[in-house]
């Protein structure tokens, strides 16, 4: 055991965080997953619970290994992640699994070992380590928005395009994290402001699409817009009973809260164990365990920020805020979500929320930033910043 404690290495305080994050989320996980057991009829409390613990015990193994991995070594494995998530984007638009009665395409089903897989949560990360990738080599040169096209814009915009017909809430968070990236990482301002208006272009167009041909992209739309409604109209109370209901959970909690599985509401508040958990958790936990909570990610956004500020290459920095910022980011979005200060996204907690395709990529994320965050000798710093002229060259180089 020590020995293996021996080979941990990165950030003692990222470490710290998330295994309390992780500690922590048995209790709420525990307590909401009865909703599932006595409500909707499936499983045992118990059963939830080891499958929660399973996918925690592959996601740190998944932290163990990606923070072994050389930083640089990631410049090459996004240029091979790209098709393949492209791919995997195509084949879950074309026949994911449903969800209930809005019909969307998120899921991969896996037959053999029986879960689904989301393949937009690993895109994220992929994307976002792509970018940084590629706003390293264009740094201190003049670049021209014709030449950032087709290596950078191109496979963006394939992603989100991809994402967007059954999951509007990421692919607006990949989207606006793509250019808060492109932003840090020195892209010219004036480019970025087209993007975004293209991207508007983009989303207005497919929204009238959608309007138009209904039985193309059923109940979407309409979902997205139905819930901007209810969150713009603060009067209408029965507009949407998952925040009514949210917002009963944080209120009964009060200062204190009601005490560790004494949750009312997980019995009525749907997605209690994953998009919801939050409100749970003040409810059992009080206003107390919601700020505190909230302290946690805001300390991994610290640690996040010292990690990026303190590497050596210009790559390590972007790679470390391009995959570490979206961790709390969605955290913030779910809190946000459950007190109505934002309009509902299905966005998980991170580390908190059960789920396995969730937690096993907020923990690959969480292993970059411990690999960008162990200091590395001068001839790897020399390998991470030299210059990918040839990506047939860099990938040989690299793998």
């Amino acid at each position: 055991m020590m020995k293996f404690f021996k080979n941990i290495k990165g950030d003692k305080a990222i470490w710290g965080v998330v295994a309390l994050l992780a500690l922590f989320s048995f209790l709420p996980v525990y307590s909401a997953s009865s909703n599932l057991v006595y409500v909707v009829g499936n499983g045992t409390t118990m059963g939830y619970l080891v499958k929660h613990a399973l996918f925690l015990f592959l996601g740190f193994g998944i932290i163990y290994g990606v923070h072994k991995v050389p930083t640089h070594f990631f410049k090459g494995l996004s240029l091979i992640a790209m098709p393949v998530v492209l791919i995997l984007l195509v084949y879950t638009l074309a026949q994911g699994s449903s969800s209930g009665a809005t019909n969307t395409s998120r899921w991969i089903r896996l037959p053999i070992v029986g879960f689904t897989f989301q393949a937009s949560t690993l895109a994220s990360v992929v994307l976002m380590i792509y970018v940084a990738r590629y706003l390293t080599k264009i740094k201190d040169k003049v670049i021209t928005f014709s030449e950032s096209i087709l290596p950078l814009w191109i496979p963006v915009f394939l992603v989100i395009v991809l994402i967007l017909p059954a999951n509007f809430s990421t692919a607006a968070i990949i989207f606006f994290m793509v250019l808060v990236l492109c932003f840090l990482g020195g892209y010219p301002i004036k480019y970025l402001m087209g993007i975004v208006g293209a991207g508007l272009l983009g989303l207005t167009l497919f929204v009238l699409t959608a309007k138009a041909l209904p039985d193309l992209f059923p109940n979407r739309v309409d979902t997205w817009m139905s819930r901007i409604e209810s969150f713009s109209n603060s009067e209408d109370t029965e507009a949407d009973y998952q925040i009514e209901r949210a917002k009963i959970a944080i209120a009964s909690g009060g200062l204190i809260g009601n005490g560790a599985g004494k949750s009312v509401m997980k019995n009525f508040l749907p997605q209690s164990s994953s998009d919801f958990i939050y409100a749970i958790i003040v409810e059992e936990y009080g206003l107390i365990g919601g700020f505190t909570l909230m302290f946690f990610y805001l300390l991994l956004l610290f640690r996040i920020v010292v990690v990026a500020n303190a590497n050596q290459t210009i790559f390590g920095k972007l790679l470390v805020v391009g995959v570490g910022l979206p961790i709390v980011f969605q955290a913030l979005i779910n809190m946000a979500v459950a007190v109505q200060l934002f309009p509902v996204t299905g966005q998980p907690l991170p580390l908190i929320s059960m789920g396995g395709t969730s937690i096993w990529m907020t923990c690959l994320a969480i292993g970059v930033v411990l690999s960008a965050s162990i200091k590395r000798t001068s001839s790897e710093i020399q390998s991470m910043e030299m210059d990918e002229t040839n990506p047939l060259e860099v990938l040989s180089g690299q793998l």
